[in-house]
């Protein structure tokens, strides 16, 4: 399974991997459209969250708009999507997320562009076995 292993020690608060996602996938720099967040802990640590395709979300759609590609990446199919929100409801990891206007939810695809920007290497592609 393909998935954004995130290394939140090496990781800087930069905030360039959500500029990079919200721009990509929505057009705009934007922290709220970002499928990759980072925030800061009261100790001035840094957390890095983003879908670890766990599939839980798959199962709990009641049109079958989520589906696991063949390098084990879920996927939300738009046009299916009712916009019930069960699948943010069930993320485990709070990851499968929406925002204020937004009609259809949306996750990390482990596409990579975030990776090829982040300054630091907090942030790489990985496989792992089913």
């Amino acid at each position: 399974m393909k998935y954004l292993k995130t290394i939140a020690e090496e990781c800087i608060g930069c905030n360039t991997c959500m500029s990079v996602c919200s721009k990509l996938y929505f057009k705009e720099d934007n922290p709220e459209k970002s499928a990759i967040q980072v925030a800061q802990a009261p100790d001035g640590a840094y957390t890095l969250s983003a879908c670890n395709q766990c599939r839980a979300c798959v199962a709990e759609c009641p049109t079958q708009a989520i589906s696991v590609n063949k390098l084990g990446v879920v996927l939300i199919n738009r046009t299916l999507c009712i916009n019930c929100l069960a699948c943010v409801a069930v993320c485990p990891s709070h990851t499968m997320m929406t925002y204020r206007g937004g009609l259809v939810p949306f996750k990390c695809i482990a596409c990579g562009a975030c990776v090829k920007e982040c300054p630091t290497g907090a942030l790489k592609i990985e496989v792992k076995e089913d």
